[in-house]
């Protein structure tokens, strides 16, 4: 089912959106303007983009400097690598990139390692954990399938077990409170971890995870260090969206790509955590950003101290064009403001759930509350596959998608690069489909 946009002749952008390219010529950047913030990318303005939670288009300033590092790197590898990667301290540009991150989470550089996305990230936390054999990784029935699959890998290796909880029945209708009170039920004598996403992407729900901290931080008070109940924190849909310092959130490691809401170059990521507990952590894959473990190699001995966060960087020759560029996303980002861009995708993303709330043959997943929602919309159009859906707009030039879970929704996402004028396109292809499904 194709429907005519009757806003519009066919062969134009859609209604209201600054047309970009390259060839346009470069244009003067204004963070408080978002027409040209808009400007900065390169998305086809044929498309209304509204699945943002996915995989992004990078800024004008990012994709300059991926060419930068990329035309240095073709000219004279070696000499380009060894300046900026094994040089002076100084010359490390992946020390600047975690500087830039650590302004962005409110913490420091040495609290931060570079990945290229939240799986990575997850794998690196949950297999570097040194779990007894009997211990128990809790986290919930609404993860993502790499979080799951990082879990089961990781008990699998330790001899530990794992265990999935409902935070909530209702999706739309739901409550901190309950959900914080399951958490306190279901934590046991035995449970050292409990791992959950910040926002969950089939339901559109965001946790406040410092209420969760809260919790395990209470229970923690009548427990041995040894034993305590560790926060892991899957933080990537909420990472670019959430006026929130990672920080101050009170999780023990958090994990989130940088090539979603941070804007950041594909194959991208960052870990956060506190000295002590980077402690904790095994390295798994041998890194080259640590100065300490490959001194040890050369002098045929253990590497001193504890597990830092440059230990758990993973090593190998990276595409490190892209690496590098992430700094330039987190200064994007907060050229815009952090307050900001949390308001905007609240407006653009509260006004589809009001749209879809008003039609009587959608059902909303996603609380229409933003203090618990984010830049994710989930919903059902009664007699249409998820899928299906996805594809009828499509072909009315909006981007979505249906989630990939065992019970899939239709996902719309609204971010910095959108419009009001798109998501009315989008709440029309579906006011449409009432009645006309099979």
């Amino acid at each position: 089912m194709s429907l005519p946009n009757p806003t519009r002749p066919a062969d134009t952008g859609v209604e209201g959106l600054p047309h970009t390219t390259d060839e346009a010529g470069p244009q003067p950047f204004d963070p408080h303007d978002w027409k040209s913030v808009r400007a900065q990318f390169l998305l086809s303005p044929d498309l209304a983009h509204l699945s943002n939670f996915y995989l992004a288009s990078n800024p004008t300033p990012v994709r300059d400097a991926i060419t930068k590092y990329r035309k240095a790197f073709d000219e004279d590898p070696h000499s380009f690598l060894d300046d900026n990667m094994f040089g002076r301290e100084e010359d490390m540009l992946w020390r600047t990139v975690c500087a830039e991150a650590a302004e962005y989470v409110g913490g420091r550089a040495d609290e931060i390692a570079l990945t290229t996305s939240t799986t990575m990230g997850l794998a690196l936390t949950y297999n570097g954990l040194r779990l007894k054999p009997g211990q128990e990784i809790l986290t919930t029935t609404h993860e993502f399938y790499p979080h799951h699959e990082a879990i089961r890998l990781a008990t699998e290796r330790w001899g530990a077990t794992m265990r999935a909880i409902s935070l909530y029945e209702s999706s739309p209708d739901f409550s901190v409170d309950e959900a914080v009170a399951r958490i306190r039920a279901a934590i046991r004598p035995h449970t050292r971890v409990f791992g959950v996403a910040w926002v969950h992407s089939n339901t559109g729900v965001r946790l406040p995870i410092s209420r969760v901290a809260d919790v395990i931080a209470d229970l923690n008070r009548d427990r041995d260090e040894e034993d305590r109940v560790l926060l892991v924190v899957d933080g990537v849909h909420g990472f670019g969206v959430a006026d929130e310092d990672v920080a101050s959130m009170g999780c023990d490691f958090f994990s989130a790509g940088t090539h979603k809401w941070i804007l950041g170059p594909r194959g991208t990521g960052i870990m956060w955590a506190k000295p002590e507990n980077w402690a904790l952590l095994q390295p798994t894959i041998p890194s080259l950003m640590s100065k300490e473990t490959s001194a040890a190699w050369r002098q045929d001995r253990r590497p001193a101290g504890p597990t830092e966060a440059s230990w758990i960087s993973p090593g190998g020759f990276a595409a490190y064009e892209h690496q590098w560029a992430t700094a330039e996303a987190f200064r994007f980002v907060r050229r815009i403001g952090r307050k900001r861009i949390q308001d905007r995708i609240a407006e653009l993303n509260g006004q589809i759930k009001e749209g879809l709330a008003g039609m009587d043959h959608v059902t909303l997943h996603t609380p229409l509350d933003p203090e618990v929602s984010a830049g994710i919309v989930t919903f059902d159009v009664e007699g249409y596959a998820p899928r299906d859906v996805a594809k009828i707009l499509r072909e009315n030039r909006v981007i979505a998608n249906a989630t990939p879970y065992g019970v899939p929704h239709v996902r719309l996402s609204a971010g910095i690069v959108n419009f009001p004028e798109e998501v009315d396109l989008a709440l029309r292809v579906i006011r449409s489909l009432k009645g006309a499904g099979a």
